[in-house]
């Protein structure tokens, strides 16, 4: 059931920014789509070239394209739309179809200060601003480090406003052995929060997550 709405969740609107951790956006719509979910993916500018820096993924820049690039790498099921980021008539745009959750993974500062402030310059920004106003589940996993007092100022206020603040901090007790280990300990909390089923990461006192340090999810 989603935290959110007290329904089960088949309906996420997915982003990703430009803020370095690109892999973490892909394990997650890999999961998101194995699980059965109708995922809305929006893909700014700026995450696409990071993408490719960090992968060796290079998405065509067109929303249908893309899709099928994205279905054939994952052997998505179909349920994967992929909008423009000024795309206005997607559905994520209007209060009157929005999707039961949005999850920004990975997330820019620039893009936590737009939503905080209400900005809509763009199709991201807007269907987190939906989300917002309609009282429905935002998860944001921003990605940077060190945070300013600016950065901070709006996570906080983000938070206030009932938004899951998630960075991107993997935790050790499972002991990890590659960095997909690290990047599945993450996305596993992020489909915690939005109360899809995973079997990602041995959970704290079960298989090799135990131990007596360091014990907090």
């Amino acid at each position: 059931m989603s935290p959110a709405t007290g329904h089960e969740i088949d309906r996420i609107a997915l982003a990703w920014t430009g803020a370095s951790g690109s892999l973490y956006g892909l394990r997650l719509l890999e999961e998101l789509l194995a699980a059965g979910i109708s995922v809305e993916l929006i893909v700014s500018k700026a995450a696409q070239v990071v993408l490719a820096q960090e992968t060796d993924l290079e998405l065509p820049a067109q929303p249908e394209a893309m899709r099928q690039a994205l279905l054939e790498r994952y052997a998505g099921n179909g349920k994967l739309r992929v909008y423009g980021r000024e795309q206005w008539t997607a559905p994520v745009a209007s209060g009157s179809n929005a999707p039961q959750a949005m999850v920004i993974c990975p997330c820019t500062s620039g893009t936590v200060g737009a939503i905080a402030s209400g900005g809509s310059d763009n199709l991201i920004e807007r269907a987190a601003d939906v989300i917002l106003k309609e009282r429905r589940q935002l998860v944001l996993v921003p990605r940077e480090t060190p945070l300013s007092v600016i950065h901070l100022d709006n996570l906080q206020r983000l938070a206030h406003m009932g938004v899951t603040v998630l960075p991107a901090n993997p935790g050790f007790y499972h002991h990890p052995e590659s960095v997909l280990d690290l990047v599945d300990f993450v996305v596993a909390r992020i489909l915690d929060h939005l109360a899809v089923p995973h079997q990602l990461v041995a959970r704290w006192g079960e298989g090799t997550a135990q131990g007596d340090h360091g014990a907090s999810g």
